[in-house]
């Protein structure tokens, strides 16, 4: 019988190994995970391309990391009536919940997330005038101005999209997989990933801020899912395990129609700190491969 290889080995920074030691020796409780969303946007180009976001270096959560666009979920998120007046497309919040396992209110709240940190940190706008449209304005400073007031909470997503006559389109996120932060981490996420292809007249940039004036990230930049993870190993990015699973994943694919037509089972992914003589490292749930 062939042995299932081990699984690897991967590095943890030294402050979550010091926690984490803390942490199996019974000295700290779990932190409660929060709710957050992560859209894997997509384009074809000279194949598959991905947009990533390089965190920036102040940061206390993955500092310097490339990561794509999303965020925690907001009270205002989870707002029922303030979809409804606009208008969803696609998917019911109860269907959604069906397929990834929760309830259709939470489901709603990390659909409106997605959208909106997307929208926020990129300016890729899941949205539209009706049910077989797409909003297509380029960049420009009302967008501009859009994107920083979401980011500093002046206006929620709801309102901006009935100020601007759009319907959220529900139909264009695929969900794709489901990740928890491990258990010995200080910040926790409960984060579901959706796949979503860049719409037609609309362009990725950077160039959002927080409500404390500060950008969460320093650079945006398409790549081929095959380039970042050898620009990974090569030391020259870093990228979170999530992220570069995820990568691995899409390198199976020749153009985004394959990846949106997947329909894959969710099931929640919790890597975990070992901590072994002292030493700590994070290994896999079971059945996923690390490419790196």
């Amino acid at each position: 019988m062939t042995e299932r290889p081990a699984s690897p080995r991967i590095n943890v920074p030294r402050g979550l190994a010091d926690r984490a030691r803390e942490f199996v020796a019974g000295g700290l409780a779990p932190a409660v995970p929060r709710d957050a969303a992560t859209v894997i946007l997509i384009r074809q180009a000279s194949g598959v391309e991905v947009f990533l976001l390089r965190r920036t270096r102040a940061l206390e959560f993955a500092p310097g990391a490339c990561v794509f666009p999303g965020g925690s979920v907001d009270e205002r998120d989870a707002d029922p009536a303030a979809i409804a007046e606009t208008g969803w497309v696609g998917p019911s919040p109860a269907d959604l919940g069906d397929l990834l396992g929760i309830s259709p209110d939470r489901a709603r709240a990390l659909v409106c997330a997605a959208v909106r940190e997307t929208f926020e940190e990129s300016g890729v706008l899941l949205a539209g005038p009706s049910p077989a449209e797409v909003w297509a304005e380029a960049d420009s400073a009302a967008v501009i101005q859009d994107r920083h007031a979401l980011l500093a909470g002046s206006v929620a997503l709801g309102e901006l999209l009935r100020r601007r006559g759009l319907m959220l389109r529900a139909d264009l996120l695929t969900p794709w997989a489901h990740w928890i932060t491990p258990e010995a981490s200080p910040r926790r996420f409960d984060t579901w990933f959706f796949a979503a292809a860049l719409p037609a007249g609309q362009t990725a940039a950077l160039g959002g801020q927080s409500s404390r004036g500060e950008g969460e990230s320093d650079s945006g930049t398409w790549w081929r899912p095959s380039a970042a993870l050898e620009a990974a190993r090569a030391g020259e990015i870093t990228l979170l395990p999530p992220t570069a699973v995820t990568l691995a994943e899409l390198t199976a694919h020749q153009d985004i129609a394959g990846i949106l037509a997947e329909r894959r089972v969710i099931t929640p992914l919790l890597p975990t700190v070992v901590v072994e003589e002292q030493r700590a490292w994070l290994t896999m749930p079971q059945g996923i491969e690390y490419p790196l």
